[in-house]
């Protein structure tokens, strides 16, 4: 128990330092995720969404997202991943982080935003990219908080709209999921 907790502040800190010395820097951090159609390189917003940047670097500093999907997929629309397995079942997350949908950004295509649900400070792991620009997504919409945007998609868009053209159906009572796994192997902070 006590190396457990030992190892999660060793963790936020060393995030903590890699975070302030690329804000110091004038940089943002980013990160690689490399899926099994291809790479996708992101660049967080830590100076607007900084709740959302540092819980989402620490699921990544975990190795969290090593072996999870992209389980929920809608050409048009998103794709979402980042909370089960291949096998579609649910990881086990930290407690939920507040929204922070009033930063200012907005729900354009090739920005990452979290997943929740109905209640607007649930967001743990999972997270969305967007194919086009959801403006129903934005604060306000569609419930008077918004979903909230944390970064962008810098390099390998082509591998996003490569995971939104799979096929998909039901599985296991859940709809859009893709018919053949499309896994996330890694997400690493890159230096």
């Amino acid at each position: 128990m006590f190396k457990k907790m030992l190892n999660a502040v060793t963790i936020t800190l060393i995030i903590g330092v890699f975070a302030a010395s690329a804000l110091a820097a004038g940089k943002s951090p980013k990160v690689l995720m490399e899926t099994s159609l291809g790479k996708v390189k992101i660049e967080l917003y830590p100076q607007k969404s900084p709740l959302t940047v540092k819980n989402f670097l620490t699921y990544v500093a975990d190795d969290f997202y090593s072996g999870t999907s992209f389980h929920r997929v809608i050409p048009g629309f998103m794709i979402q991943g980042g909370g089960f397995t291949a096998e579609l079942k649910q990881k086990p997350t930290r407690m939920p982080i507040p929204n922070e949908a009033a930063n200012g950004l907005k729900n354009e295509r090739g920005t990452i935003a979290m997943a929740r649900t109905s209640n607007p400070d649930s967001a743990t792991a999972q997270f969305f990219i967007n194919l086009v620009n959801n403006d129903v997504l934005n604060r306000p919409q569609p419930d008077g908080f918004g979903y909230t945007v944390f970064g962008r998609v810098i390099e390998g868009m082509d591998v996003v709209d490569r995971i939104a053209g799979v096929k998909t159906g039901v599985r296991q009572g859940m709809r859009d999921v893709p018919l053949e796994t499309v896994e996330i192997r890694s997400v690493k902070i890159l230096k």
